[in-house]
């Protein structure tokens, strides 16, 4: 069974096999290290000409990328942390993601400026690495005009092809610059297919897809489910739960495209079971999450009869794990979110 981490890995071998136009830059790249994460393993001894390893700064790489990438290739960089995508901050708002209109010059669509610029980071917690490498960073980037954000999911279905499909396809087709968010523990994940979730159906829809995952056999869902990334597998641990304890059944709905938003499945999902929780690792505040509960409920009205939010307190990420546990939601969390909104959740001392 393979790894969300080797699936990756092998996208981006096989972009790079594909399109000579294809680099990847970033920060102790170069094998043996191969990365922080060992995503990109193996690419420098295969392609050393197109693996270009930099000092430690953020907005130069990527300043580097976005010329590199108006002059026609495709740059791959690495931000090594995604607390470090702040540092790029200004070159992705202000500069790449505006590019193609401050450039366009009245010309026609095929000839305005191309950017096909993809910038992969890890993001998340749960490994311990404290406030400043453990953080949920993504929605500071999400509703920027011009810049689009990817999540892979650890599931696969014969159409997608799971998340190196996802990142291989974006490098070589994506015209337009693309966060690639991975969190840290999906790295070590199997990549699930329908074969292997024995307890639930899976079926995927759109370009980026979006997964849809329903109890097997189980009667019509009584609440959505929306999360993504990480998240996503807790979330369908969270669901098993729910079905088999308290015969509460949701429709877990897992989108791997942030922004723009692609909110149409959600909403087909919230209208048919009036409930929805929306689960993240980012704050509370201001988030995916509240986002997508503002649009449902401006769409549905009164037909939405209930709503929670899952995600994680508003502090730090504590270094400590039993605090970072405190901090960051879990299953649990979720199970009680669900039970909330159906009416049977317990008190909890």
């Amino acid at each position: 069974m393979t790894s969300v981490l080797d699936s990756l890995n092998s996208g981006l071998h096989q972009a790079f096999a594909s399109d000579e136009s294809v680099y990847l830059i970033g920060e102790d790249l170069l094998d043996p290290y191969g990365g922080a994460f060992k995503v990109t393993r193996g690419l420098s001894t295969a392609y050393p000409r197109r693996v270009l390893t930099t000092p430690i700064s953020e907005a130069g790489i990527t300043g580097l990328a976005a010329g590199m990438a108006l002059r026609g290739l495709r740059p791959v960089v690495e931000i090594m942390f995604g607390d470090f995508i702040t540092l790029a901050a200004d070159q992705l708002i202000n500069h790449i993601a505006k590019f193609r209109w401050m450039y366009a010059g009245g010309k026609p669509p095929s000839e305005k400026p191309r950017l096909p610029l993809l910038i992969r980071t890890p993001m998340g917690g749960r490994r311990g690495y404290g406030p400043t490498h453990s953080q949920t960073l993504e929605k500071l980037y999400l509703g920027v005009p011009g810049l689009r954000v990817l999540a892979p999911a650890p599931f696969m279905t014969t159409g997608t092809g799971g998340p190196g499909s996802l990142l291989c396809r974006t490098i070589l087709e994506s015209e337009e610059p693309t966060l690639f968010i991975e969190n840290k523990l999906l790295y070590l994940l199997p990549v699930l297919g329908t074969d292997e979730l024995d307890d639930f159906v899976l079926t995927e829809e759109g370009d980026p897809c979006t997964y849809r995952l329903q109890v097997r056999g189980a009667p019509a869902p009584q609440v959505t489910l929306a999360a993504y990334g990480y998240m996503a597998e807790l979330a369908r641990q969270a669901a098993r739960q729910l079905a088999y304890d308290y015969e509460i059944f949701t429709e877990l709905v897992l989108p791997t495209q942030l922004s723009p938003f692609e909110i149409a499945p959600i909403l087909d999902s919230a209208s048919r079971t009036s409930r929805l929780v929306t689960v993240e690792e980012g704050t509370l505040s201001l988030g995916w999450g509240a986002e997508i509960l503002a649009r449902t409920s401006e769409a549905l009205g009164s037909r939405l009869r209930s709503v929670r939010r899952v995600a994680a307190r508003e502090l730090p990420i504590p270094s400590s794990g039993p605090l970072e546990q405190t901090v960051l939601p879990g299953i649990q969390e979720i199970v009680e979110a669900v039970r909330t909104v159906v009416g049977t959740s317990t008190q909890r001392g």
